[in-house]
């Protein structure tokens, strides 16, 4: 194995690891969120109020539906994302930085890559949060919508979870590598502590996830309802027809939290363990 095969593992393995970590502490915030997005079945409630439903019918590890999906998603998909942004990064910039635009570029193409690949895995994970379907696993599951609704089933959202993700990514990219560049020039600091390097990852993920939120909305409505939007276009103005405008922003609270310390916390490892294994970030 060459010392460039070398390193696409290493930052597969780091990307893995860090995702894992992340998932399992915010599994709650995304089951919350979807169905905070679900208003034809669970009304207008809002966090608390579903928070207590589910604790009261499920138990607290209620809250957690889903966490088999999600690793199944997450740990290759985050994995696969760092590992195809290691691997642009070092093949287009070996001696100089990216910057702010080649960020956005970075980070587009790389999730775009994760989240088309491990698409079949993301509809499975949001049916299972919803509580609507009842699944005994994710492979029958997988064998149940090919079945029943073919490809168009397996990558319902396929369009919607692109705008979501990939530019989520890209504009995180952006933030974050700016965030850390101000916190070098304003501590004097050539390495950047692990809580700076958190802090960096918590304002990019607010200005990330609030930009990207209406996508979320379509990429959940679409997942859960395949046959009953056109398009995406179709979503979009139905949803607004349902629920005015705001009804694209259902869900920003308990993403944003989530995907604000998700990803700052994977940033954080994967840094951490890229540092420890004498790789380049």
């Amino acid at each position: 194995m060459t010392r460039k095969d070398r390193s696409l593992v290493k930052s597969f393995l780091a990307g893995s690891f860090s995702g894992t970590c992340s998932c399992l502490l915010f599994q709650p915030l995304d089951l919350i969120k979807t169905r905070v997005q679900t208003p034809a079945v669970y009304g207008s409630n809002g966090m608390l109020s579903i928070i207590s439903t589910v604790v009261r019918t499920d138990s607290i590890t209620g809250l957690w539906r889903g966490v088999t999906p999600t690793i199944s998603r997450t740990v290759p998909g985050v994995g696969i994302y760092f590992c195809a942004l290691h691997a642009i990064k070092t093949l287009l910039f070996v001696s100089t930085e990216p910057k702010a635009w080649q960020n956005v570029l970075l980070g587009f193409t790389a999730r775009s890559v994760a989240g088309v690949s491990l698409l079949p895995i993301t509809v499975v994970k949001t049916r299972y949060e919803s509580g609507i379907f009842d699944y005994r696993g994710v492979s029958s599951a997988l064998v149940s919508i090919w079945k029943s609704e073919g490809v168009k089933g397996l990558f319902s959202g396929c369009a919607a979870t692109v705008a979501r993700d990939a530019p989520f990514s890209g504009l995180y990219l952006m933030f974050y590598n700016k965030a850390k560049e101000l916190s070098r020039k304003g501590f004097g600091e050539k390495e950047l502590n692990t809580n700076l390097h958190f802090m960096c990852g918590i304002s990019a993920g607010v200005l990330a996830s609030v930009a990207t939120q209406p996508a979320d909305v379509v990429k959940t409505q679409m997942q859960l309802y395949p046959f009953r939007y056109k398009s995406t276009i179709d979503c979009v103005i139905i949803v607004v027809k349902n629920n005015g405008p705001s009804g694209l922003f259902r869900g920003t609270l308990p993403r944003c939290i989530r995907r604000t310390l998700m990803a700052a916390l994977t940033w954080t490892v994967y840094e951490s363990v890229m540092q420890r294994l004498g790789l380049k970030v």
